[in-house]
């Protein structure tokens, strides 16, 4: 494999940054796997599991900014943190050691069968509906059905790994959740906010195992367990530069 693992994927330990979500971009790594001192859970211990991309600093910068005066009129509702924004491909569950184990290299294969891809933050809705909303969320815009495709392959890898999704059936919709609510609320008002909202594109690259664990709080912290780059398209126009943040094909195993 190549050099794309300079994700360092510690989203709580010393080397993360306050303001980056799933990827803190710090320095490349020497050339190898990463595979940090210390096993990620102890022997025995399910782990509570999902597959997720990681949208750039900058995007969220902006999701960010245009939420921020949304939060101080709903203080009913539990707004996520914007270190912790992802897009989930597939919210595996628990899963035990022997699983995840065989999940990697099934992951690996499902990010590596795909192209990178180009998407932006557009709108928001609410599961399960706006007037009596459990989850406050915004939608993407962009290559959506590339997007539909990688998760189908995740979901599918994670089946013959042995960790199925519990939600099995359920039709896949891209979203980043931006609250969630203590009980049923009407967020009608929250949506059409957002309604008109398109962000700049980004580029989708890699495809991040993430572990959820609770706080003492109630709210979850994500660690990425291990992550993949997605394929390069072929270059079909002139050479737009480097695409910040994307490499040639190592996975980063972080504990």
């Amino acid at each position: 494999m190549g050099d794309n693992a300079h994700r360092a994927d510690l989203l709580n330990g010393p080397a993360r940054s306050p303001r980056t979500g799933l990827d803190p971009g710090t320095p490349p790594p020497r050339e190898g796997t990463e595979r940090p001192g210390g096993p990620a859970a102890a022997p025995g211990e399910p782990m509570r599991l999902f597959v997720a991309i990681a949208p750039p600093p900058a995007v969220l910068d902006e999701l960010d900014a245009l939420v921020e005066p949304l939060r101080a009129g709903r203080l009913d509702l539990r707004w996520t943190g914007r270190e912790a924004w992802h897009v989930t491909l597939a919210f595996l569950g628990q899963v035990d050691e022997a699983a995840a184990a065989r999940l990697l290299p099934r992951l690996e294969r499902a990010a590596a069968r795909h192209q990178q891809m180009r998407l932006g933050f557009a709108g928001a809705g609410a599961f399960p509906s706006a007037t009596r909303a459990n989850v406050l969320w915004g939608g993407l815009s962009g290559d959506r059905r590339a997007l539909a495709r990688l998760a189908e392959s995740v979901t599918a890898g994670a089946r013959r790994a042995g960790a199925p999704p519990p939600d099995k059936g359920r039709q896949f919709q891209p979203h980043l959740t931006l609250a969630r609510c203590r009980t049923p609320a009407n967020v009608t008002g929250l949506v059409a906010a957002l309604d008109g909202y398109q962000g700049q594109p980004w580029t989708a690259d890699r495809v991040h195992l993430v572990r959820s664990r609770l706080g003492a709080r109630q709210h979850p912290r994500y660690t990425s367990l291990a992550s993949w780059p997605l394929g390069t398209p072929p270059n079909t126009g002139p050479d737009p530069g480097p695409d910040p943040g994307a490499g040639t094909g190592r996975v980063t195993t972080t504990g």
